[in-house]
């Protein structure tokens, strides 16, 4: 289980690094891919700070788990969990898909919590 657990919580740190980037680098499509696509006439400032706010979430999830362990990785599983379970909440009351709403932002939410569970297992 230990194995399972410190993958898990790797590849989701990787993956909101990787949202993060992607946010950073290319905004509209990465916006799109979230549910709600940005105004062509909006702010880019607004998609750069989601995409800076993602990328530190996963590395900050990163240096947890490396440096102080599983424990307080798990907590902080337990805490980023809110912001996949807003997103959907989001999604769904700026026009977006259900089906992005819930596939996407409330079954990451769930993925998370399994994470901080096998985390206060190991």
């Amino acid at each position: 289980m230990t194995v399972a657990a410190y993958t898990l919580a790797v590849v989701l740190d990787l993956f909101v690094l990787f949202i993060g980037a992607r946010f950073l680098l290319q905004p509209r499509p990465s916006a799109a891919g979230y549910g709600v696509p940005a105004k062509p006439e909006g702010d880019p400032a607004y998609l750069a700070i989601k995409g800076l706010r993602d990328a530190t979430f996963g590395v900050m999830g990163l240096v947890l788990l490396a440096f102080v362990g599983a424990r307080a990785e798990a907590w902080y599983m337990l805490v980023v969990a809110i912001v996949p379970l807003f997103d959907t909440l989001i999604v769904l009351r700026h026009g977006g898909t259900k089906a992005v709403a819930y596939g996407i932002h409330f079954a990451t939410a769930v993925v998370v919590l399994i994470s901080a569970g096998l985390l206060f297992a190991v």
